[in-house]
């Protein structure tokens, strides 16, 4: 989960226009998209660059994340000796040159975590206190995430320190150097006030971290994905939704709690903006030497019109013109299963695939009960994800499929894949990505009501070819699989390669969502 992702050139990917599989490694990938709020209109803006702006020349790219910015602070003094009564606390700092010597450690130890990590990261200066009134200004100070190193001073400071508004993570150490004071009385002088119950406000035992830098790491990766999550802009084509009863008011649920901006471009708009881009000359014939590329690549297999590639190339270009406008990296699109194959003559699968692949996240169905879960797994994995319908798991096994698939998943390269129809219409240009089996995921189900999300590790098994949606994997429950057929909720489920089940735990509970991983 945390090996750095290359891609590698020599497999002839670049899935798609410029910028994706097989020009970005994992870090680029993340720290290429992230979330504008721009305010006011922008569809005219889009109409405008359709008919002009949009040459043989151009070339949209995801709008930045946000990096997090982590404010570390030791809190360590050197003791006073007194006679005939205790005048030091447990912890090995017994002069100033036992401080010295920790500051640096704690320099090397977050400089090697700060060049290692793939997501987007900014440490601040080391702060080191032991004064009640210096750390509330610290605490004030402009970043998202406050690691505290506690190793001696009081429980003032500390509290000082701990804004309820931002995030804390305590370090305290064991073995990995001087032992910390805080080691011992973390638990119940700081989170319990030398009580049963918590009464640290923000804090609980997770925000607690021994000795163990990846233990830190996993913690700030999470972190660092609910903050690209938090107040996302995503452009809705045909305006945002729900799936079934429950998901009627998924998108104000959204608004409230992820506090999402979710902006509509009506279907007459993109209408227009469609003829527009028809209209532009050397666009249409960039795009069509693009679909020619892309159909042309190793692994690449056509099955339907090329007419219906051509449009889709179209097309993606015209919804990186909406994202452009937006400063935003996130897209979805309602009434993808009818609509859009008129407006445009063909199918939205093969474009978010291609968006999904240049690292944006883009959606299909605009389902707002799990698009948050998509756009927060995306920023915590560094990874392109995959929405998808489940079926009913039985024996261990349950099948999930869709015809939006990416295929750069372990954002390396591209997987092999088959264009054919999207099948329930038989009509436009969908991928049938072959996923690698073996492959450990991370599979999420978000509830209606934004209460309890279900998850579990899966493995791939196969890559069959049933009579459903074009991307379609059997997956192995790595849980029990009685339970999670007793606890489904929502509908759709968001999938990643690899193992983020503790990030994104770690990352509900700050929402105030409760977290179900069937895989502990």
């Amino acid at each position: 989960m945390d090996s750095k992702n290359t891609h590698d050139h020599s497999a002839g990917c670049g899935c798609c226009m410029s910028k994706s599989c097989g020009d970005l490694n994992r870090r680029e990938f993340v720290t290429g998209v992230g979330m504008g709020l721009a305010a006011g209109s922008f569809a005219l803006s889009s109409l405008a660059k359709m008919s002009m702006g949009a040459t043989a020349d151009s070339n949209f790219v995801p709008a930045k994340a946000l990096r997090l910015r982590v404010q570390p602070v030791l809190t360590a003094a050197v003791p006073q000796r007194r006679p005939q009564t205790s005048w030091r606390n447990w912890g090995g700092f017994q002069k100033q040159e036992d401080i010295e010597n920790e500051k640096q450690r704690i320099k090397r130890e977050l400089d090697k975590l700060e060049s290692e990590s793939e997501f987007g990261m900014d440490i601040l200066p080391l702060v080191t206190l032991n004064d009640a009134g210096q750390a509330a200004q610290v605490a004030k100070g402009d970043h998202d995430v406050l690691l505290l190193y506690a190793a001696t001073s009081g429980l003032d400071v500390l509290e000082k320190l701990t804004d309820p508004q931002k995030w804390t993570i305590m370090f305290v150490r064991h073995k990995s150097g001087p032992v910390y004071l805080w080691y011992e009385i973390a638990h119940n002088r700081y989170l319990r006030k030398t009580v049963d119950e918590y009464g640290q406000a923000g804090m609980d035992h997770q925000d607690v971290v021994v000795d163990n830098m990846e233990e830190m790491k996993w913690r700030l990766r999470s972190l660092y994905g609910l903050k690209n999550a938090m107040g996302k802009k995503v452009v809705a084509v045909g305006g945002p939704s729900g799936w079934g009863v429950g998901g009627r008011k998924a998108p104000e649920l959204t608004r409230n709690q992820w506090k999402m901006d979710l902006q509509t471009v009506d279907y007459k708009l993109l209408g227009e903006m469609i003829k527009k881009a028809r209209q532009n000359t050397a666009l249409v014939k960039r795009c069509e030497q693009e679909a020619k590329n892309y159909i042309k690549q190793k692994g690449i297999s056509l099955d339907t019109d090329m007419k219906f590639v051509n449009n889709g190339f179209l097309l993606t270009e015209v919804f990186k013109s909406l994202l452009d406008e937006a400063k935003t990296d996130a897209f979805t699109i309602n009434n993808c299963m009818g609509t859009i194959m008129g407006v445009a003559e063909t199918t939205a699968c093969l474009p978010l695939s291609l968006l999904n692949d240049s690292g944006y996240t883009a959606f299909c169905e605009s389902d707002f009960v799990v698009i948050p879960s998509g756009i927060l797994l995306h920023h915590i994995s560094s990874l392109p994800v995959f929405l998808n319908d489940p079926t009913y798991p039985h024996e261990g096994v349950v099948t999930l499929a869709h015809c939006t698939a990416p295929r750069m998943m372990d954002g390396k390269k591209c997987e092999p894949a088959k264009i054919l129809t999207h099948f329930e219409s038989d009509y436009g240009a969908a991928p049938k990505v072959e996923m690698k089996v073996g492959q450990k995921i991370t599979v999420i189900d978000p509830d209606f009501d934004g209460k309890v999300w279900l998850g579990f590790e899966g493995e791939i098994l196969d890559n069959p070819f049933l009579d459903i949606c074009r991307s379609q994997i059997d997956v192995k429950i790595n849980g029990d699989c009685d339970e999670l057929v007793a606890k489904t909720k929502g509908f759709h489920w968001m999938v990643s390669y690899d193992n983020y089940l503790k990030e994104v735990g770690y990352a509900l509970k700050k929402v105030g969502i409760k977290w179900d991983n069937l895989s502990v």
